[in-house]
């Protein structure tokens, strides 16, 4: 298996421009060892998308303060139509408990709310670009 450092894109999509908890994660991943390329806000889903394929991340973290979390099914649609489903989607912020499970059912592997430690969020973090990355090598095996 590679030995490579994490690659985690965090952005924020939609029209959400309050940035404080996506900045505060990128800087916990980025103390934690990992490569962070780090979007402002207001991204659309095809440029997160191309953002994502051009630099071979395992990890998309989405931060959602005002409903734009709800626009993260079609981000998991687009990611799987670009052959990119082996990246882990994660999404923060405010996220209503009766909207987990949509996020859920699209494919998103980890939802944080405030409060979540950093510790707690970059060790999810690292499992699941280990695992990216294992979905990726037997991608490119067959």
């Amino acid at each position: 298996m590679s030995d490579r450092r994490e690659r985690v894109l965090v952005t924020k999509i939609g029209f959400d421009g309050h940035d404080r908890g996506s900045r505060i994660i990128a800087a916990w991943l980025r103390d934690a060892g990992m490569e962070v390329i780090y979007t402002p806000p207001w991204q659309e889903i095809a440029a997160v998308v191309q953002l994502a394929l051009q630099e071979d991340v395992d990890v998309i973290s989405v931060s959602s303060l005002a409903t734009d979390h709800l626009i993260v099914p079609d981000l998991m649609d687009a990611l799987r139509s670009s052959g990119l489903g082996h990246v882990r989607v994660i999404v923060g912020g405010i996220i209503p408990e009766p909207e987990h499970d949509l996020l859920v059912d699209a494919g998103v592997r980890a939802i944080f709310g405030p409060g979540a430690a950093s510790d707690e969020v970059a060790t999810r973090v690292r499992d699941l670009a280990r695992e990216a990355n294992r979905l990726r090598e037997l991608e490119e095996a067959l």
